[in-house]
């Protein structure tokens, strides 16, 4: 019998391939490794569908096999560094899954920054990695980059108002995001959010901050009846995400298949994937009305209170990045440019 564990660790272990074809040009076999379930959109609609399409367009050079799950071992803190060392070949990850360790792209990460659309964010911060981020990703040969749409509170009991987060116990995806939940009153718990649905029904937690893809997955919507958005732009929060590839292996391709990679990088890619949290998210908002949950968007004066009481964040963060010798104040501004810029054009 095979030990399931010795060939989990055997998989890790084993090197991308490369072979020769009858003509004699290289096929590339690689692994993709991210910690969402195999049921999850971002699975089914953008992971699996790029990696056919690499496969597609390279005629069949390129075969890449996708990993949920965390299905290649290890947590989802340490993905960038499977892609950095090679463990694996590309990964689907959030940098801000470990905290400060990627400053400058935190900056889309903090509270009422943000847009409502996936599209506008995600176009934006693609746009705002070619000006700020290849040093801070420099260990890795990025894909795209994206943003969520606006993240909404997910809670087992009714949020319409700035008092009653008072005491409301909610999972956190990203540093700022926890910070602004306790600038609200609430009390932040980080977790990665496969381990969401456990901590509800084992009452560790009240609820969550997530997307609308996300829920279904994880069958929130089934563990709490109350989801509390935001009516526009700026949202609450998103968090970031990066699909990287190994950097030797990228550099390693034949020039003709870099050619298919590049084509399928960029905006390209974070248009691909944003188009899919902004198709799935009305529908699984009609998912949880269907099941009898209370769906609601704050009052626009509601609003403008949670924003004044996040402010003290923002400051702190951009105290954070002068003393880092970073200049924090042009960063804000170029993100919040570029996200009206993009929003404009929806």
């Amino acid at each position: 019998m095979i030990n399931r564990r010795h060939f989990a660790a055997s998989l890790i272990a084993m090197p991308a391939v490369l072979r020769a074809t009858r003509a004699g040009a290289q096929e590339v076999s690689m692994r993709l490794h991210h910690f969402m379930g195999g049921v999850s959109p971002g699975h089914r609609e953008f992971l699996v569908p790029w990696s056919k399409k690499v496969e597609a367009e390279s005629g069949g050079r390129i075969k890449i096999d996708v990993f949920p799950s965390m299905q290649l071992g290890g947590a989802p803190p340490q993905l960038f560094d499977q892609a950095r060392d090679g463990v694996v070949d590309l990964v689907w990850t959030l940098p801000g899954y470990t905290a400060n360790r990627f400053p400058l792209s935190e900056v889309f990460e903090l509270p009422f920054v943000a847009a409502k659309r996936a599209m506008s964010n995600s176009r934006a911060l693609q746009e705002f990695s070619q000006k700020h981020l290849a040093q801070e990703f420099r260990e890795i040969h990025p894909i795209c980059f994206w943003a969520h749409d606006g993240g909404l509170i997910h809670a087992n009991r009714p949020v319409t108002k700035l008092e009653d987060m008072k005491g409301l116990k909610l999972r956190f995806p990203t540093r700022l995001a926890g910070e602004g939940l306790r600038a609200l009153g609430a009390t932040a718990v980080g977790m990665p959010v496969p381990q969401v649905p456990e901590a509800i029904a084992q009452r560790i937690i009240d609820g969550a901050v997530i997307p609308w893809e996300i829920v279904p997955s994880i069958k929130v919507h089934e563990l709490v009846k109350n989801h509390t958005g935001f009516p526009g732009t700026p949202t609450f929060y998103t968090s970031t995400f990066v699909l990287g590839m190994n950097k030797a292996r990228y550099e390693g391709l034949a020039p003709e298949l870099k050619r298919v990679i590049d084509a399928n990088s960029g905006q390209v890619a974070t248009a691909m994937v944003a188009a899919m949290f902004d198709n799935v998210a009305p529908k699984v908002a009609d998912l949880a009305t269907k099941r009898g949950n209370k769906v609601v968007e704050l009052a626009s004066d509601e609003v403008q209170r949670w924003q004044k009481a996040c402010e003290p964040v923002t400051a702190g963060w951009l105290k954070a990045m002068r003393d880092k010798g970073i200049n924090g104040d042009n960063l804000l501004a170029d993100a919040k440019a570029l996200i009206s810029k993009y929003d404009a054009a929806a």
